[in-house]
């Protein structure tokens, strides 16, 4: 590993809400299972984001590996479990974003950035001296330390965090920290603060979004009144023009067998309910997904091209 003056901020490492304190420059290393050498798995134009982020040519999106907080039905889990994944200087990850950027992609999509932060701070501060223009997006699981938020402002357009949990012993059984609903509202309230609401919200994505938040919500089976609290909790914070995205692409993955936890599909009734209060809360600018998604967007990190939807 080349030593940059950014190195020193993994020495003690809090950029997550596990503030485990690690060396991650020598190991051991903490809850994410990352060294101070960055880790990607993938770095592509996507299509498979929401129209206002993948528009008509892809959003520029860089997955990294690991993620402090590893729930065990995670649709990414090759990534966020396994470690599929490959080292790259930051030299290499510069030279790399700039050919993903003359393709032509709308934005730039950090996917799962917190435990890498100043790898990615140190990124975006170059790519912005260099005169790059586009958006850039803090794509995150939610679980987020809120005092960090202002810092992600200052080189970020676009917050799209998960809530994933309003129930925290459901968040204690899928990523150990009961935490979690408190933590991540108290994140987003920041994130809308620093951004306000995603603009333009144009739901044929011929008009890309610049600025603002968008909030994710993963509809897991049998969880029903986790998901309708969720929608309760941010009606009551935020009011009905919180843009959002409501997710019925849940696929058991390896974990969840292994566990015996949440290893049925989703049903398209517990869909329906959810749904059913989007609407009744008067949501106006919610994305759902009637037909359970796209399952070429479900990816497969082992191969080059992880998602077969992405080939046009």
């Amino acid at each position: 590993m080349k030593e940059t003056s950014f190195i020193v901020s993994y020495e003690q490492c809090r950029l997550c809400p596990r503030n485990c304190r690690v060396n991650r420059t020598t190991g051991p290393y903490g809850y994410c299972r990352q060294s101070a050498d960055c880790r990607i798995a993938s770095l592509l134009a996507h299509f498979g984001e929401e129209p206002p982020l993948s528009g008509t040519k892809g959003s520029g999106t860089i997955f990294f590996s690991g993620c402090s907080s590893r729930c065990f039905f995670c649709q990414n889990y090759q990534i966020s479990q396994e470690d599929t994944g490959h080292d790259i200087t930051p030299e290499e990850l510069l030279s790399q974003t700039f050919t993903l950027i003359e393709s032509g992609v709308h934005n730039l999509n950090f996917v799962t950035p917190d435990h890498f932060w100043p790898h990615i701070a140190n990124l975006c501060r170059q790519l912005r001296d260099a005169g790059v223009t586009i958006p850039f997006i803090f794509n995150c699981s939610g679980y987020e330390q809120p005092e960090m938020v202002p810092e992600y402002a200052q080189w970020m357009d676009i917050f799209l965090p998960d809530f994933k949990f309003a129930d925290p012993e459901l968040a204690a059984i899928c990523m150990h920290d009961r935490r979690y609903p408190t933590l991540a509202l108290a994140s987003i309230k920041k994130m809308v603060n620093e951004k306000g609401f995603l603009k333009p919200f144009d739901t044929a994505g011929q008009e890309t979004a610049r600025q603002g938040v968008l909030v994710r919500h993963l509809v897991l089976p049998k969880q029903v009144e986790n998901s309708l609290e969720v929608l309760r909790l941010l009606h009551r914070e935020f009011g009905p023009e919180l843009p959002l995205s409501v997710m019925s692409q849940y696929q058991p993955v390896p974990a969840c067998m292994r566990l015996n936890q949440l290893t049925d599909p989703l049903s398209k009734s517990e869909y329906t309910q959810v749904c059913n209060l989007v609407e009744e809360l008067g949501f106006e600018n919610a994305f759902i997904q009637p037909e359970f998604g796209d399952k070429a967007f479900f990816p497969d990190f082992s191969k080059d091209a992880p998602f077969a939807g992405n080939r046009r």
